[in-house]
């Protein structure tokens, strides 16, 4: 899955390295153990700065974090942060789990009680 959007290229110095963070940790904590995997894997785990800085890179203009599998979660999470404000966001095997993620960012509720009254706005 193929997720791209615009942050504010004015923006996006101040906080392009906070969107990875919170990509990255979204995805984190969503990844579950595949295969052999299983046997690294602590349910209490925590995304750290440093499995983010670990991961990053800075080429031609973008600023990008890969994470593939980390401490025995199935992450294969790939963040793009390109310098004229465009983020893409990549997923593979993780179903609709990056359109979760960006709803949270903007703010969204994505789980709604069934029959629950509408809050006031």
């Amino acid at each position: 899955m193929t997720i791209t959007f615009r942050v504010e290229e004015d923006l996006l110095e101040s906080c392009a390295f906070g969107l990875i963070f919170v990509l990255g940790m979204l995805s984190f904590h969503d990844g579950r153990p595949r295969g052999v995997s299983g046997k690294w894997f602590e349910d209490d785990d925590e995304f750290t700065s440093d499995d983010m800085l670990r991961h990053l890179t800075f080429e031609r203009g973008t600023l990008r974090m890969y994470v593939d599998y980390l401490r025995g979660r199935c992450i294969k999470t790939d963040v793009s942060v390109s310098s004229d404000g465009r983020v893409e966001l990549k997923t593979v095997n993780r179903g609709q789990a990056a359109t979760r993620w960006v709803e949270r960012l903007k703010g969204q509720s994505f789980l709604k009680a069934v029959g629950a009254e509408p809050e006031p706005t």
